[in-house]
């Protein structure tokens, strides 16, 4: 019996564990992940700065592509690419909504600008490569494609945007020294890479559960794939951004739960979608629902975002908070009906 039978066997209860448990070892394996890789960098004397723009970004967003790249190679285009978007929503309304409530958070206004301009930027390519473009409206009825083609050139932003973010990152006068103690022989490392080693592969295999779960949980439902991507699986990929925005905004760190969320969304379109579209020949197939309400609602959470920073003096406060929360409430809402 392979893992699908097994999976369509199982009663209710037994079933809503298990997505429990996959949830729970996807979020933590991710958070094990993203502390192994910062306590490295500190070893090998890599700017925090650095840290902050790469390695934990990218390591948060794992947890998504991991999802988005085994659901597009399995045939779930509707998982993969919803699992993208749904993580954006989730991020900026949910995630950084509670972390604005916790406590307001600081804003950098030319920092924010510069880095959410780029990520409003990244959510509108999202769509605009979806878009058949022969005939635009027939995306309401038959759907859109998110090209292979379109998953590679959004693979080689991600490495401009990396390349960017590094070089940027040197050029600010924020370089630290490390501690002797972070500093020691090259051997010391090897217990840190085995651990990244392992959340990686326990990263995969939650991933692979995760996704068999919730996709089982899809059919008996009568719901489709795409929503299931967009709500549940979306939050619990995004846990490693929540843990680290409640845990940033309680420790009166507002602006790197800011700055995790932002470069969280601009690495869902170009890392998660991107590679899961570029490993996929027929591309990321974009239901009709994606047009009437998973990429407004997407748009409509960034522009809502956009538009606290604009009227926001010196952060962003606890009312921005109650209105990204109420409108990923909404978004939820409606495509559960």
């Amino acid at each position: 019996m392979d893992l699908s039978s097994l999976m369509s066997s199982l009663p209710w209860p037994v079933l809503a564990v298990a997505l429990v448990v996959f949830l729970f070892v996807l979020g933590k394996s991710a958070n094990a992940l993203v502390v192994q890789a910062v306590l490295l960098s500190k070893r090998l004397n890599i700017s925090e700065v650095i840290i902050g723009a790469t390695i934990v970004s990218l390591g948060t967003t794992l947890p998504e592509a991991a999802v988005s790249v085994m659901a597009a190679i399995r045939g779930y285009p509707g998982l993969a690419l919803g699992n993208a978007v749904g993580s954006i929503i989730c991020d900026t309304g949910l995630i950084l909504g509670l972390a604005c409530l916790i406590a307001p958070i600081p804003i950098d206004r030319h920092i924010v600008n510069r880095q959410g301009w780029l990520q409003f930027g990244a959510g509108t390519l999202l769509v605009l490569c979806s878009i058949p473009w022969s005939s635009p409206l027939s995306a309401f009825s038959n759907g859109g494609v998110l090209t292979q083609w379109a998953g590679i050139f959004f693979v080689m932003l991600l490495v401009a945007y990396i390349a960017i973010s590094i070089r940027q990152a040197k050029s600010n006068a924020f370089a630290i020294t490390a501690d002797k103690r972070d500093t020691d022989d090259a051997k010391s490392t090897w217990p840190i890479l085995a651990k990244i080693f392992a959340a990686c592969l326990l990263v995969i295999a939650s991933a692979h559960g995760l996704i068999m779960t919730a996709t089982e949980v899809a059919v008996r439902m009568h719901v489709p794939e795409s929503i299931i991507a967009a709500s549940l699986v979306a939050f619990g990929t995004s846990l490693p951004e929540l843990i680290t925005a409640i845990t940033a905004a309680r420790k009166g760190h507002g602006r790197l739960a800011l700055g995790n969320v932002i470069g969280a969304d601009i690495l869902n379109v170009l890392f998660v979608s991107g590679i899961a579209a570029a490993v996929t020949p027929q591309g990321l197939f974009a239901e009709p629902h994606f047009f009437k309400l998973l990429f407004p609602g997407m748009l409509g959470i960034l522009i809502i975002f956009r538009l606290g920073i604009l009227f926001s003096k010196q952060c962003l406060g606890r009312t921005i908070g109650v209105i990204l929360i109420a409108a990923y409430a909404a978004i939820m809402t409606a495509g559960l009906r």
